[in-house]
């Protein structure tokens, strides 16, 4: 479901009306409002871990060759490391939820121990003394990781919990399709009008229902309703 408000953060959360009494699994970014909502049992995308990791990557890697790295070793990067570790663990997961198993204890617990590793060096201040500006949101990753491995991982525990919150992400970029480019949301009705009619297409379709049918019959003044939960 889509929502407009005037402004982002906790009270927009409550004004939806959806967080305040949710009981289930939430898979999110670590977006700091998210956490304030106990009811809820707390896990981390992974797939917006990936993307945090490459940027570091990538700044590690044009550091090394400018040569401005801080680091005692500018030729090794923690992220890279634990961005590889992540990487496995998925292929792990993917691979034994594809033969109906699980994934193996052993080779599950190298990779979580090199994703571990990696990250408490990346947080270890003796390990960039100078980072900078961005290096310090690079060690605040590092001590993430290291405090919510079990939010992070914890799709190679559950099979019903995912690896990424990307069905969601999707809802939210026509969102900004439609707010940058396809004509805009110029008022505040227009941009209720579009969330209500996006979400009822959206609920459709992940019930695998006719979104043109769905929208035919709500025309009609027989619309289709998800089951109650």
């Amino acid at each position: 479901m889509l929502h407009v408000h005037r402004r982002r953060g906790r009270e927009a959360i409550d004004a939806f009306a959806v967080l305040p009494g949710f009981t289930g699994i939430a898979v999110h970014d670590a977006w700091a409002p998210y956490d304030t909502y106990k009811d809820a049992r707390h896990v981390l995308c992974a797939a917006h871990l990936l993307r945090e990791l490459t940027a570091v990557v990538d700044h590690h890697t044009l550091a090394a060759a400018t040569g401005t790295s801080t680091t005692a070793a500018p030729s090794w990067c923690w992220a890279r490391q634990a961005l590889d570790a992540l990487l496995a663990i998925k292929t792990l997961t993917d691979t034994a939820s594809a033969l109906a198993s699980t994934p193996d204890p052993a080779a599950l617990s190298r990779h979580r121990g090199r994703l571990r590793h990696a990250a408490r060096i990346g947080a270890d201040p003796a390990a960039h003394p100078d980072p900078g500006p961005l290096g310090k949101k690079h060690r605040a990753l590092a001590r993430r990781i290291r405090d919510r491995e079990t939010n992070y991982l914890a799709f190679t525990t559950d099979p019903i919990i995912p690896f990424d919150n990307n069905l969601a992400e999707r809802d939210i970029r026509m969102v900004k399709i439609r707010q940058k480019i396809s004509g805009c949301l110029r008022t505040l009705t227009g941009a209720q009008h579009f969330a209500a009619i996006r979400s009822y297409t959206a609920t459709a379709g992940k019930n695998n229902i006719n979104i043109y049918q769905a929208l035919v019959q709500l025309a009609e003044g027989q619309p289709w309703l998800p089951q109650p939960t």
